[in-house]
């Protein structure tokens, strides 16, 4: 696989250490070697897996994340529906080493990889860490619906002007982060049952 084709999944990220391989999978097969040395080199008992990269660009869950086969066979096939994160999810979980996914990407949130972990007995969790902006709106969501306090809008702003904010800067990597936060509030304010109270919550950073 041909570095260009991360690079369109994390948009503005110059990367210095790039692996290379003709196909995913291949890609996967590495990164599970690069498990099994580091494990054995520094001589750990057990390892867990915590995924820190960038917010990748926004992808729907489709049919090649349904099964372990599909997803397999999609490794082969360099399916553009599977991106760096997943990649890495698929080697720590078949390599058995627990992983948490730390980002608002799909990453081990899809049935093939719950699969896979039923498969392999190991843990998995993770949806995004929460620590800033969506734990904030967690936190006062609830405040204003138990008020009815309606919203017209819910502002943010990164202010750090740091490499994630330069990934963020991209449409299709800032839809991802936009459906996670916009989802948050979905779920603690219900709008349904009180539509006058907000119009359609828009998010922006």
């Amino acid at each position: 696989m041909k570095p260009f084709l991360i690079m369109n999944i994390i948009k503005r990220l110059d990367g210095k250490h790039i692996k290379k391989g003709k196909t995913k999978m291949e890609l996967a097969e590495a990164l599970m070697k690069d498990i099994e040395k580091f494990k054995k080199e520094n001589k750990c008992d057990r390892l867990v897996m915590v995924w820190c990269g960038s917010t990748e660009i926004y992808i729907k869950e489709s049919e090649v994340h349904q099964s372990l086969e599909a997803l397999e066979k999609g490794l082969h096939e360099n399916h553009r529906d599977i991106p760096p994160s997943m990649i890495y999810a698929y080697a720590a979980i078949k390599s058995g080493v627990p992983y948490a996914n730390g980002a608002p990407n799909l990453s081990c949130d899809v049935p093939a990889l719950v699969e896979l972990a039923e498969k392999t007995g190991t843990p998995i969790a993770g949806k995004d860490f929460k620590t800033g902006q969506t734990l904030m709106k967690t936190v006062l969501a609830p405040g204003l619906k138990a008020r009815a306090l309606g919203i017209e809008g819910w502002f943010s702003t990164n202010i750090l002007g740091n490499r994630d904010g330069e990934v963020l800067d991209d449409p299709d990597n800032f839809k991802t982060k936009e459906v996670s936060k916009l989802g948050v509030l979905e779920d603690m304010l219900e709008p349904e049952p009180h539509p006058e109270l907000y119009v359609e919550t828009c998010i922006t950073r």
